[in-house]
């Protein structure tokens, strides 16, 4: 597991199983945030395996899957929300952590400027240049 920090509230991480699970309550994540399509996966690493053991370790667990085409206005709000509203730190997955940080840097856009948000997930080891657009405009 890959836990990387965007910020006092946010990390994310590439794909986690079900052992990753202790660590990530040990760590003090309180919401995992699974955005990773369940087609992109093996059945032991679909989002209800991973849930069911999250509910164990008495962790929230919340299913919004991404890809290029829902990265959408809602689900960027929706991932924001998820953060602002969890009882602690939140943890998102997808596949290398990438779109997780998007979604991130989406939803600071306007908040935040560019530069700030780009050199945020840059920290993170997440090099988003290519959003630079969407991020100013």
């Amino acid at each position: 597991m890959d836990i990387r920090p965007i910020t006092p509230r946010y990390a994310v991480t590439p794909q986690i199983s079900v052992e990753d699970l202790p660590a990530i309550k040990a760590a003090g994540y309180t919401r995992v945030i699974c955005n990773r399509p369940d087609a992109e996966n093996p059945p032991s690493h679909q989002a209800a395996a991973i849930a069911a053991a999250a509910k164990e370790q008495g962790l929230d667990f919340v299913v919004l899957p991404l890809t290029h085409q829902t990265m959408t206005p809602e689900n960027i709000a929706k991932q924001a929300e998820l953060v602002e509203t969890a009882d602690g730190p939140v943890l998102a997955y997808c596949a290398s952590g990438t779109r997780c940080t998007v979604i991130w840097a989406l939803g600071q856009a306007g908040k935040a400027s560019a530069d700030d948000i780009l050199t945020t997930a840059a920290k993170a080891g997440y090099m988003l240049d290519q959003l630079r657009p969407q991020l100013e405009g």
